[in-house]
């Protein structure tokens, strides 16, 4: 499966540049490759990035690589996707979530109806 080149892969490192600094809303999908239903809305999460190109950012944080960051933000059960909007984080998804959700809140951080 390509992944889009529109996904922000995010680390303990880039974390505060890539999320907390953006001048745009951001999505961040806390996944790990044994996940299973993290697999599953990888796809939606790809389309998502692509859609929104230029509107938002859409990142992925491996939980095992990255621990620091999913601990700060509460991140106990995977898929957890958190949109931030001016560096805080403003809603919480978790679980494999169909598509429609995740476009509202992205939608609703854009100030734009669904």
């Amino acid at each position: 499966m390509a992944e889009s080149a529109n996904v922000i892969t995010l680390t303990d490192d880039n974390f505060e540049d890539e999320v907390i600094g953006a001048d745009q809303p951001v999505l961040v999908d806390f996944w790990a490759t044994w996940c299973g239903p993290c697999r599953q809305i990888a796809p939606i999460v790809e389309e998502l990035a692509d859609e929104y190109e230029g509107q938002a950012k859409i990142g992925k944080v491996d939980v095992d690589e990255n621990p620091q960051t999913a601990q700060e933000y509460g991140v106990r059960s995977i898929p957890t996707l958190l949109f931030f909007k001016d560096g805080e984080a403003k809603e919480q998804v978790v679980g494999a979530a169909g598509k429609q959700p995740l476009k509202e809140n992205l939608e609703a951080l854009l100030g734009q109806p669904a």
